[in-house]
């Protein structure tokens, strides 16, 4: 209405503001660019340079539009430094604070933060003060320095929540610390502030947060073997997310989207899903993993690597890299380089005291010593990354490192290989770990013990009494509306059932869904 009386930037960017709120990213920044020029041709530097400021923002979190975001950041200094804008200039720092961080380099990330924080204390700008705090957080964590990073992320967390700063401040306090917690394995911290932040996104509800929220709770349950629940959290994000806003919220959905099928054996589709976005950093980890299960090694390799160059080895990012190449390597018959890089994790986790990187390094080691034959094969290692992923509430890795220890003393104490081995099967039939489950079944088929996996889908002991009906009806063909009917249920609750029915099966739809239900369910 203020616009129809009179195009003014600041009716331009009380608009461009809603919109962005209302999920109309591409429409809020034409109205702020509409804006800036309107606030420059009134000559009014200090308006321009605040719009500038959330331009570069957005083109960067909402977009991934480095250049415009590198550009409208830079315009933004430009006019800080040509009107001494100085209360300005820690938002200018805070913004490459961002960049530097997202980018790989959380070292200078760090400093920028510490230089904007100096500034808001200095001109009482609390908005300032808690985002810097947030983004000095985010940095020590994805240094590995996890501890001390945290403690400033809840600092920052709780001043934004508690009303200290305004809802801006408060959708980037909180993705800076879900993303940060959630790549740390500090889960249990991650899902905390999850549902604190979904609480004010109930309220002001910011497409941005919400796009970072279920990705990072996918990913939070997917970590913590909840995989019937992760599926239908990262499902949704990419359903709430377009092709063009939020693109790289959507390849972290899709990357972990990918490493849950992988993990269920389902090699096709996790390909699927990464087609086309191999290339992005988001993506390394599944991809070099997919390699290596084809049995593709140089380019696992070559993937792990060049990302581990960019990251560098003291980055939190590098432990996973460092034990899939370590993986890799002794694939390739490489265990010198193998050993070499598992020491550089073992040494990462002693030094950063970053319990997730601790337990990777002691399943390399392990790994490696089992892998040349060494006496023991690396047992006292393997022990201990059990446990660490025990406490961590990681199953699958758990299960994994336990399968590992199993092989390790299989020679010297068989019984207890054994054991250890039927626990991790059971585990793993139970997470829906159809791949590692083969692999259990297998090694313990080496040791004389019966432990037969069928080929295909998983059997039907794992669904509950009411999903094994869902499944019979799903034989018949029936629709979600005729079985709600039939089992005298809502039809919420059956499409609550049917993918939990498809992802414990390990199937890919209601037709392989019908087709197993007619060849093992009796009739």
């Amino acid at each position: 209405m203020a616009l129809e009386l009179e195009e003014s930037p600041a009716a331009l960017l009380g608009l461009g503001n809603a919109l962005w709120w209302l999920d109309e990213t591409e429409a809020s920044l034409r109205c702020r660019e509409r804006a800036y020029a309107a606030f420059r041709h009134r000559s009014d530097p200090f308006q321009a340079t605040t719009t500038a400021l959330q331009l570069a923002y957005h083109y960067g979190a909402n977009l991934g539009d480095v250049p415009a975001a590198r550009g409208w950041g830079m315009r933004a200094a430009r006019l800080v430094e040509d009107f001494e804008l100085a209360p300005l200039e820690g938002w200018v720092l805070l913004g490459r604070a961002a960049g530097a961080s997202s980018g790989g380099d959380p070292r200078v990330g760090e400093g920028f933060a510490r230089q904007a924080r100096e500034l808001a204390r200095r001109f009482g700008d609390t908005d300032l003060e808690l985002c810097a705090l947030s983004q000095i957080g985010g940095a020590l964590v994805l240094m590995g320095r996890v501890e001390e990073g945290a403690l400033l992320l809840d600092e920052a967390m709780a001043g934004a929540l508690g009303g200290e700063g305004g809802p801006e401040t408060v959708v980037h306090t909180s993705c800076v610390t879900i993303v940060c917690c959630s790549r740390a394995a500090e889960l249990k911290r991650a899902a905390q502030w999850i549902r604190a932040a979904s609480e004010f996104n109930r309220r002001y509800g910011s497409p941005h947060l919400d796009a970072v929220c279920r990705t990072a709770y996918g990913g939070v349950l997917l970590a913590t073997g909840r995989w019937v629940e992760a599926e239908t959290e990262l499902q949704s994000a990419l359903q709430k997310m377009s092709k063009t806003a939020e693109p790289l919220v959507r390849i972290e959905a899709l990357a972990k989207l990918a490493e849950l099928r992988l993990a269920q054996g389902r090699l096709e589709e996790a390909w699927r899903l990464l087609d086309g976005i191999e290339d992005h950093a988001a993506t390394t980890y599944a991809t070099a993993a997919l390699h290596l299960e084809r049995r593709e090694l140089v380019p696992a390799a070559s993937i792990l690597r060049r990302r581990l160059r960019t990251v560098g080895e003291e980055s939190l990012e590098s432990a996973m890299l460092l034990e899939l190449l370590s993986e890799v390597e002794i694939e390739q018959g490489a265990p010198e380089a193998a050993l070499t890089n598992a020491r550089r994790l073992a040494a990462l986790g002693a030094s950063s005291n970053c319990d997730v990187t601790v337990a990777r390094g002691e399943r390399a080691l392990g790994r490696v010593l089992l892998a040349t034959g060494e006496p023991g094969g690396g047992a006292p290692h393997l022990e201990r990354a059990f446990e660490a992923f025990g406490r961590l509430e990681l199953p699958l890795e758990a299960c994994r490192t336990r399968l590992l220890l199993a092989r390790a003393i299989a020679a010297s104490e068989p019984e207890a290989a054994i054991a250890e081995a039927r626990g991790a099967l059971a585990s793993l039939e139970a997470l829906g770990a159809s791949r590692d489950a083969d692999a259990t079944a297998a090694f313990l088929r080496t040791l004389g013990v019966k432990a037969s996996r069928s080929s295909g889908p998983r059997g039907v002991g794992l669904l509950t009494n009411r999903e094994l009906e869902v499944l019979g009806l799903l034989g018949e063909g029936l629709s979600n509306p005729q079985m709600a009917e039939r089992l005298f249920i809502t039809r919420k609750t059956v499409e609550n059932h049917v993918p939990s029915v498809l992802s414990k099966l390990g199937l890919s739809g209601r037709a392989e869904a019908a087709a197993y239900a007619i060849r093992h369910l009796e009739r």
